[in-house]
């Protein structure tokens, strides 16, 4: 098995909502497609990690503004469990 293959294995899903987020603004559709497969992971686990949907929202606007100010991975969290 290839570093590739291994690689995918372990990707997360996109949610619906943080694609569309992050397809509405270039500069963070532009980030994104240049972060590694394990920040991406890590973005995702972020959002999906919040157990309010209000929380959800909250995080999905604040990392939109991190990918925008040029932050490859979310701030002061323990990181993706999945790792």
């Amino acid at each position: 098995m290839t570093v590739r293959a291994r690689t995918r294995e372990r990707l997360h899903r996109l949610p619906t909502d943080l694609r569309k987020a992050i397809e509405s603004d270039a500069v963070a559709k532009s980030l994104w497609a240049d972060i590694t497969p394990l920040a991406r992971n890590e973005w995702i686990c972020w959002v999906t990690s919040a157990k309010k949907e209000e929380t959800r929202k909250h995080r999905i606007e604040v990392g939109l503004d991190k990918l925008r100010s040029g932050m490859r991975r979310p701030c002061c969290w323990p990181g993706c469990p999945h790792r």
